[in-house]
């Protein structure tokens, strides 16, 4: 898996334990985290273990979460990336999450847009997937965006700290 990928305006690097104090501000903030499948962290020390576990599952290419730098001043400004690899059926699933702050600015679609040709072109993935909560509109409107066909809904498929959630399925084939 590559370290590091690019873009106009970002770099997106595989994270670092470095990154968990720019990484925890995003993650505490509970606008972001409501749709993370995480409760809004607390502590640094959480997302010095999140990253710790993702850096794990990259050893094993299981998945990989890179952190989002903005290229202009160099501040992360979010993370993405692989939430799972499964290269045997060339399927990848993608995660992301900007801060607030930087909502609005076409960095979600940018990021994706340089993760779906590296699956596509580099790693040889046919299908990339992205699970999303009804209510996270503007994700969907990212996904649509990028060419995301909607398959479906999960019912009740995750639990979350307000119970089971629905997730819509959205994918993107190679061939589409």
């Amino acid at each position: 898996m590559k370290e590091e990928l690019f873009t106009k305006r970002l770099i997106l690097r595989k994270m670092q334990t470095s990154d968990a104090n720019a990484l925890f501000h995003i993650w505490s903030d509970p606008a972001v985290a409501a749709f993370m499948n995480i409760s809004a962290f607390t502590h640094e020390s959480q997302a010095i273990e999140m990253i710790n576990t993702l850096n794990e599952l990259a050893e094993t290419n299981q998945a990989i979460r890179y952190s989002v730098i903005d290229l202009k001043s160099q501040e992360i400004i979010g993370s993405c990336g692989f939430n799972a690899i499964n290269l045997e059926n060339a399927r990848v699933e993608i995660g992301y999450d900007i801060a607030k702050a930087h909502w609005g600015n076409g960095y979600a679609p940018e990021s994706i847009q340089v993760l779906i040709h590296e699956a596509f072109e580099n790693l040889g993935i046919n299908r990339i997937e992205a699970k999303v909560e009804p209510a996270n509109v503007n994700s969907v409107k990212v996904l649509k965006k990028l060419g995301f066909s909607f398959e479906g809904t999960l019912r009740q498929y995750e639990k979350v700290n307000k119970g089971f959630v629905d997730i819509q399925m959205y994918s993107l084939l190679k061939s589409d």
